[in-house]
């Protein structure tokens, strides 16, 4: 299989960890693909007519595409229990929310990217942080505690999505005031499956 990825998305992050942590990692080849959101990328649109990375090209069917199906296919093929029946629907819920920050944080660093300076909007930029910043008290808040256990779905996404904001949005300080999720997020980033995947600085 090859998995269409850049070193700086957490979503294909995602993805590369759940390999690592199922032991397909070594089934997998990952091909560094570029992508346009204003354009049309070649080298992915093959896979994913959406343009997006992650894409799971696989051998056996059409390519994969969205986080989400990806490791949800990828856990079924390991047998890894990564999404734990007896509490899906809170696994699935955590991780949409880590998905969610990871979305509102891309687009923070979209809208200065690819806009020119005259059209960005400060407004844009700071209801995005407001999301990741709901996003990051209702962990602290409500979930905590189902971050603790038999690694799932939702810890390695929450974890994505804190490595993403450390590499695009340090400046923010999301740590400030969450200690709780700060000391987890820092225990979680020192298994080999994170330390093997981190972004380059």
């Amino acid at each position: 299989m090859k998995l269409l990825t850049s070193p700086a998305s957490p979503f294909a992050r995602k993805v590369r960890v759940v390999l690592i942590e199922t032991g397909q990692a070594d089934q997998v080849t990952e091909i560094a693909a570029a992508t346009d959101p204003l354009g049309d990328p070649v080298d992915v649109i093959h896979a994913n007519p959406l343009g997006k990375i992650p894409a799971l090209v696989r051998d056996d069917g059409p390519a994969l595409y969205d986080s989400r199906v990806i490791t949800r296919y990828l856990d079924a093929r390991a047998g890894a229990r990564l999404y734990p029946e007896a509490r899906i629907w809170e696994v699935l819920t955590l991780e949409a929310t880590a998905d969610g920050i990871m979305d509102a944080a891309l687009s923070m660093v979209l809208e200065t990217r690819i806009r020119a300076e005259t059209e960005r909007s400060a407004k844009w930029v700071e209801g995005q942080w407001r999301k990741v910043e709901r996003g990051l008290d209702a962990i602290e808040a409500r979930w905590i505690s189902h971050l603790e256990g038999q690694i799932d779905i939702g810890q390695i996404a929450v974890a994505c999505a804190l490595g993403y904001l450390d590499l695009r949005h340090g400046g923010r300080d999301w740590r400030a005031g969450r200690p709780q999720l700060a000391a987890w997020a820092e225990r979680f980033a020192a298994r080999d499956s994170m330390v093997n995947t981190a972004p380059p600085a």
